[in-house]
């Protein structure tokens, strides 16, 4: 892997109280946490940049709704004291956040994702960012995904939908690293 030195950010999304004991079924990835939580300390003790990017639904029903408890992010992934954090209502973060101009300002081209889930809100905001430019990684074991039919109607597992999502954004989108990987970045 070739390591560029231009600032990378880690962006980490969704990891809200409204993700853990989600209804959706079995997901894949149980150490997923634990890798972002792995990687936070790293990128704090590098002191790079860290961007905390939290869903508010628009649906009153949706345990993202504001004031709901599932709004919150989880305790191992509460935001420091000058990380920066992004409010989202829809599954891209760059739609209406200010989060392309915040990374512009700082000049940070390179950005590494986890967090939750990869078909929709991982997989939404880094189609954006490489469409925009920016250099991307996913970190394909700090992520995961939930069960899922396809248009066929056929039931996909976990692992499956995970997968397929990984490999729509590999190399036209963004790079697929593991954890370890995005550890070595600096």
């Amino acid at each position: 892997m070739v390591v560029d030195k231009d600032p990378v950010a880690l962006l980490v999304i969704d990891m809200q109280q409204g993700m853990s004991g989600m209804a959706s079924g079995e997901r894949n990835n149980p150490s997923a946490e634990s890798n972002i939580e792995n990687l936070l300390a790293a990128w704090r003790r590098n002191r790079l940049p860290i961007i905390h990017i939290r869903h508010i639904s628009r649906t009153p029903e949706s345990p993202f709704w504001p004031g709901q408890p599932g709004v919150e992010f989880q305790l191992h992934f509460l935001p420091l004291a000058g990380e920066h954090i992004v409010e989202k209502n829809v599954p891209d973060a760059f739609v209406c956040s200010g989060l392309e101009r915040w990374l512009h300002v700082r000049d940070i081209r390179q950005i590494v994702i986890v967090g939750v889930s990869t078909n929709n809100s991982i997989e939404a905001t880094a189609r954006t960012a490489g469409c925009l430019g920016f250099k991307v990684h996913v970190v394909e074991d700090g992520t995961f995904a939930f069960p899922k039919r396809d248009f066929s109607g056929v039931q996909r597992s976990a692992s499956e939908v995970h997968a397929m999502s990984l490999a729509n954004l590999d190399g036209e989108y963004a790079s697929i690293l593991s954890a370890a990987q995005a550890l070595k970045m600096f």
